[in-house]
């Protein structure tokens, strides 16, 4: 199975300009394609990791991708799927998280002797001529078709600011420059992203001739990923030190039971007729693939050995053996721990709830277990005889568990 066939098996491709064209260069490894990552956080999450996915298994068949970095476009911020305004952010802000997008980025894709190159839109955005971008880019934007493109149509009824009316043009600019400056012939988006997608290749055709080669195709995957990466606490981060190589395990470990075999085509690298055998599962069985899941996704975002211990601090929480090393744990001394702690104050002392009132919801409602035992009042206090080997286990909720460790 060549590789636009495979991407097809693994429900990857949702609309295409020109399929015959696309399906031509990705199997025979010709495609210089790029990605968009906006950096509004220092960190990537899960929604990007699944472009980032998408880029490895189009760089192991040849083709040569671009890492785009939105230090340009991050100053005007996206309006696709919000009902606000992106907050602004400094140059100093937004430098610094494409330095962090660097670092992470590179232990997906292959940028060594040119095989991919990571390039930063803030190099042509920020020192364009206003004048210029209305004359050179601009007159080749219908205002009324713009209008009715699904990213704007959000946002008409609650207000539209013309700083963000202008982040289809920027984009489509993107594609524009990435085809002079490096032969760049196809671009990939999520489908939230197809109108601002279709602008880059209309602009390339217009002002460079028909034959000028430029292409889009958008993706189920990344509008899912934006879905799939939230969580009540908030993104499900790629950098250890936001979500934890056991929280991330604990994330893919826990997904719906309908959503279990799209996670393994779409994000791992498992042979498909291997997945394929797991359509039968069910109960235990289920659960088994939902471990396969956690661990190849873990094991690609922070290598094996976390794999690997977040595995083994799972099956030993879960199964009642010693606690794992894993687990998000939080240390207290004993002259400050002193006679105990109430179980409100131990919740907010480890990062568990957003106030002490959110604290006593939780604990009212009966969510809230400390040592396997539900607590049952919000005066509850958690006494050093009830650890083990100064250490115990708080659960909050079905899902989240917590070590704190006397020390």
């Amino acid at each position: 199975m060549q590789i636009y066939e495979e991407l097809q098996a693994r429900g990857l491709l949702a609309q295409l300009t020109d399929p015959a064209e696309i399906r031509d260069l990705i199997n025979n490894g010709k495609a210089t394609f790029y990605i968009g990552f906006d950096p509004t956080a220092d960190s990537l999450h899960v929604g990007h990791f699944m472009a980032l996915c998408l880029m490895k298994r189009l760089q192991m068949a040849g083709n040569k991708p671009i890492a785009l970095i939105g230090g340009g476009t991050a100053m005007i911020g996206d309006p696709s799927g919000r009902t606000d305004m992106r907050q602004m952010m400094t140059e100093e802000m937004i430098d610094h998280n494409c330095e962090c997008f660097k670092k992470q980025m590179s232990r997906f894709i292959d940028f060594s002797d040119g095989k991919a190159l990571m390039v930063n839109n803030a190099d042509w955005l920020r020192d364009l001529n206003y004048i210029e971008v209305l004359r050179e880019v601009g007159a080749h934007f219908s205002v009324n078709r713009m209008l009715t493109a699904e990213c704007y149509k959000q946002r008409m009824e609650k207000g539209l600011s013309f700083l963000e009316f202008n982040y289809m043009i920027m984009q489509s600019y993107d594609f524009y420059s990435l085809y002079r400056k490096y032969g760049c012939n196809m671009q990939f988006g999520g489908d939230d992203q197809w109108s601002n997608m279709l602008g880059g290749t209309e602009l390339i055709r217009r002002k460079l001739g028909k034959d000028a080669y430029a292409m889009t195709i958008t993706l189920l995957l990344n509008s899912e990923g934006k879905k799939m990466g939230k969580t009540q606490k908030g993104a499900v981060w790629l950098d250890p030190n936001k979500t934890s190589p056991f929280e991330f395990y604990q994330y893919w470990r826990n997904v719906g039971d309908a959503d279990v075999l799209k996670c393994l085509r779409m994000l791992t690298f498992l042979p498909l007729e291997q997945i394929d055998e797991m359509d039968t599962w069910e109960g235990s069985k289920l659960n088994e693939a939902k471990e396969i899941l956690a661990f190849e996704l873990t094991e690609l975002v922070h290598g094996k050995e976390e794999a690997e211990k977040a595995q083994q601090a799972a099956k030993a929480l879960f199964g009642g053996g010693a606690m794992g090393g894993s687990v998000p744990t939080t240390e207290i001394s004993k002259d400050e721990y002193g006679d105990g702690m109430q179980i409100i104050e131990l919740l907010d002392k480890c990062g568990l709830i957003p106030s002490r009132g959110e604290g006593r919801r939780l604990v009212q409602q009966g969510g809230v277990k400390v040592a396997g035992e539900k607590v049952g009042a919000i005066d509850f206090v958690v006494a050093p005889s009830l650890f083990e080997n100064d250490e115990i286990m708080i659960q909050k909720g079905k899902k989240v568990h917590h070590r704190v460790k006397l020390v």
